[in-house]
């Protein structure tokens, strides 16, 4: 039998550390002591049934809640407390369930908008008279968002106003701006949710080219099928608290997951 590796070791490795995490909103208790470790450049699946702390995790980890206990780490860095502007120039970008794009803008001016963070230094040489640099960082933020826009298969509609574009390409759109911003770690919130079979499976095989980007990925899905061939390994909340954590194999297999989420074999 394999000894185990050293817990030092594969903490040496996680680029995203959660331990003993909570969150309460008044008297309810939305996220409960969680702890799990995504390593550096893997896909991580979070998942349970509806209500179980998913998004609230996620949004513990980019700033949106502080937790009222628990250490979040990034890369090392404790992000407890760090507003989201600091989380995102760390390297931590996401998507939203709700897609969250300036309807009225192209999709090219939406990816835009990811690059904000990476020009500030653009735009405080424009205060000061340096327009040349200015210029150059504006240039390079369009060429990063053109180039991000024809990673996910949008560069025949990067002037395309985004309320025109089908649901599955606004998903891409969403995905494109989260990249300008040059993530380490990229969580997507339910991304295949309202696709077709046909968009899933692109879907999968986006994913796994942002992962040979070297990207890590942190996602929440209810599509199964997605999980189970997207993710190496699985977390599993129910009523805010880690019943399972493991590879999708022995989730899959195990108990407690079947009975408070998965069902019966047949069904996954």
């Amino acid at each position: 039998m394999k000894a185990a590796e050293p817990t030092v070791e594969r903490e040496q490795r996680s680029l995203l550390t959660l331990g003993e995490v909570t969150k309460s909103f008044g008297g309810l208790t939305a996220v409960d002591k969680v702890s799990f470790a995504v390593e550096a450049g893997s896909v991580v699946g979070l998942i349970g049934p509806n209500g179980a702390g998913k998004t609230t995790v996620f949004n513990l980890i980019t700033g949106h809640y502080q937790p009222n206990h628990g250490d979040i780490r990034f890369a090392g860095q404790r992000l407890n407390g760090l507003p989201t502007h600091r989380i995102i120039m760390l390297g931590i970008a996401r998507t939203f369930q709700n897609i969250r794009l300036f309807q009225q803008l192209s999709a090219l001016e939406n990816a835009l908008a990811g690059c904000h963070y990476r020009m500030r230094g653009g735009i405080l040489a424009g205060m000061f008279g340096f327009l040349p640099y200015q210029r150059r960082a504006e240039q390079e933020a369009v060429e990063r968002s053109v180039g991000e826009l024809e990673f996910v298969g949008l560069n025949q509609k990067v002037a395309t106003v985004a309320k025109n574009l089908s649901y599955g390409d606004q998903r891409r759109l969403e995905i494109a701006r989260a990249l300008t911003t040059q993530p380490r770690l990229l969580i997507l919130d339910e991304p295949a949710g309202g696709m077709n079979e046909q968009e899933t499976e692109a879907l999968i095989g986006l994913i796994e080219q942002i992962r040979a980007r070297g990207i890590t990925i942190l996602l929440i899905e209810h599509d199964m099928r997605l999980v189970m061939r997207a993710c190496e390994k699985l977390v599993v909340l129910e009523h805010g608290g880690k019943i399972a954590e493991g590879s999708p194999e022995q989730v899959r297999n195990d108990p407690r997951v079947i009975e408070a989420y998965l069902g019966t074999e047949d069904e996954v």
